[in-house]
């Protein structure tokens, strides 16, 4: 299997090659660098691969929830890729990547969403599945709450950046927290294995990022209630 993956939701971007079970990627610094360098080092990943694009699989790309632009980034590029190659495209939740880096079998992904919220989910992860088991949400850190039950690992950027606002109540029932990790091209690739070994494909047309937030700016009124500025 051969599937090429595209992940840039937040400012770590990164791309990755999947060829049976290895995984090669690349990385990508800072949101100035995404729509400049994301189709080159495509290009690159492939020819150091020896493979033409006609020959894979799939093209897989990290949907969201994420920085709006490179969501949006992702997304177009996986879908003019898949067109002109005649190939099917594999959107993958990028909280559901971001469990893979979790420990354990209960993984609770979040991410700074800015605006003084935050994305979350929560995952069984099994092996090379992330298994959906709090859907993908966008709320205050104060809003936010595990499923009953079990204790969680956590992982992603809101533990680093709203720490202080997340109820003691979530943080006493983490058996660990990992605040730096970000979601990766690699673990989009992994999910998107699965996905089309099922028959999951979309043609390219029918991709959309997955959008959990309403609004994408704050009036000036909703920034200083949130204690920002105008």
């Amino acid at each position: 299997m051969k599937i090429l993956a595209i992940e840039t939701s937040c400012e770590h971007a990164s791309v990755a090659l999947l060829v049976d079970d290895v995984v090669v990627d690349r990385r990508l610094e800072g949101h100035a660098n995404h729509s400049e360098h994301l189709l080159p080092t495509l290009r690159r990943l492939l020819g150091d691969a020896g493979l033409p694009i006609t020959t894979l699989d799939a093209i897989a790309f990290g949907a969201g929830p994420g920085a709006f632009t490179g969501v949006r980034l992702a997304c177009g590029v996986a879908q003019g890729l898949g067109m002109g190659a005649g190939i099917g495209v594999v959107p993958i939740c990028s909280l559901a990547a971001l469990a893979l880096q979790g420990e354990g079998s209960t993984v609770f992904a979040a991410t700074d969403a800015r605006m003084g919220e935050v994305y979350s989910a929560a995952y069984r992860v099994e092996g090379e599945r992330a298994i959906e088991v709090q859907v993908p949400a966008c709320s205050p850190p104060q809003q936010l709450a595990l499923p009953a039950g079990e204790r969680w690992f956590g992982v992603g950027s809101a533990f680093r950046v709203h720490e202080a606002g997340i109820p003691a109540s979530v943080l006493a029932r983490l058996s660990g927290r990992n605040p730096t990790a970000v979601p990766r091209a690699a673990d989009v690739a992994r999910l998107a294995a699965g996905e089309v070994r099922e028959g999951r494909l979309l043609a390219p047309e029918y991709a959309v990022p997955l959008y959990v937030r309403d609004k994408v700016a704050l009036t000036t009124a909703e920034r200083l209630a949130r204690g920002g500025r105008a």
